[in-house]
């Protein structure tokens, strides 16, 4: 795969970030992605390792090792190292719905398994992975598919999230019927107000929806699924339904002063900044604002993490 010594020829590179003083301008991705030629370097970079670990997502002694989808990795990145991109990502799509996400979020778990780290740095798994994907939009290469038998059957998926969306995607695919259920006002679960937009930018995700609205899914904005007729409707007018309600409800912790003022929880701190963001731009009173305040985070990296704002 890749070239065989293209990891002793090459040293790995990664997007460079704008410095702060930039970045702090906007709200917007502050990335910049490597050129072509930097890419297929990295592609070179993906040794013949004989057994990928990369590709291969499994637990070892409680924790995650290699990618949890399967990517077909070390095919990709030898198709990236000869200029193929269109076949790439073929490859790329064969076992991820959504690369454009995942190459912008996923902690590269691919990389910490890399053959290539045990003596040096890991190929830039996550850099081509979004390379391929952006190339497959900019050259339109990511068209609306067409589904050309239909099952007859309808589906309904509760939520709207990474799990909903996937489940649709994959469910149309087959040619079924599919409508989603939102209860916000726009589809995209955590990956729309849990992920902050300099992580992930929300035209990004709407960019994919268009996509599935084309190939046939319905999306319904404002219809949180919770009472007992609700559920019972859904059960007599669809032949089935995936519930994937997401990860917003938080976890609470029981110590003094909790029911203070001026404590929320960090998913109704997110969702209330980026949907001012989207709705107008962050305008005064119209969001949770930490402007001017001492600010305590308690949890890392977790939909449970609780803000605390002293006030």
């Amino acid at each position: 795969m890749g070239m065989s010594t293209g990891f002793l020829k090459y040293e790995k590179r990664t997007s460079e970030a704008l410095e702060p003083l930039e970045r702090i301008k906007n709200f917007n991705e502050f990335h910049i992605a490597l050129s072509k030629e930097e890419q297929m370097e990295q592609g070179a970079r993906c040794m013949d390792c004989g057994v990928p670990f990369c590709q291969s997502g499994m637990m070892i002694g409680g924790m995650v090792s290699g990618c949890p989808l399967n990517n077909l990795i070390p095919e990709w990145n030898d198709l990236v190292y000869h200029g193929n991109y269109r076949a790439a990502l073929t490859r790329l799509l064969k076992r991820n719905n959504f690369p454009e996400f995942t190459a912008r979020v996923c902690p590269a778990l691919c990389e910490k398994a890399c053959t290539c780290s045990l003596h040096g740095d890991s190929v830039s798994v996550r850099e081509n992975e979004l390379a391929i994907i952006e190339e497959g939009y900019d050259n339109r290469i990511m068209q609306p598919r067409k589904i050309l038998n239909r099952s007859g059957k309808k589906i309904a998926v509760i939520g709207s999230g990474p799990a909903g969306l996937a489940a649709a995607d994959q469910l149309n695919s087959r040619g079924h019927q599919v409508t989603v259920f939102e209860k916000d006002d726009r589809a995209g679960g955590l990956l729309m107000y849990g992920i902050p937009s300099m992580k992930l930018e929300k035209h990004i995700i709407k960019r994919r929806i268009d996509l599935m609205r084309t190939e046939g899914v319905e999306f319904r904005m404002n219809e949180g699924i919770s009472g007992k007729k609700q559920a019972e409707k859904l059960l007599k007018d669809y032949d089935a339904v995936v519930l994937a309600c997401g990860a917003a409800h938080p976890r609470d912790i029981n110590v003094p002063g909790r029911n203070g003022k001026g404590i929320y929880y960090a998913v109704d701190f997110l969702t209330s900044t980026t949907k001012a963001l989207l709705d107008n731009f962050l305008e005064e009173g119209t969001y949770i604002s930490a402007k001017d305040k001492n600010v305590i985070v308690l949890g890392v990296e977790t939909p449970e993490m609780i803000v605390w704002v002293q006030l």
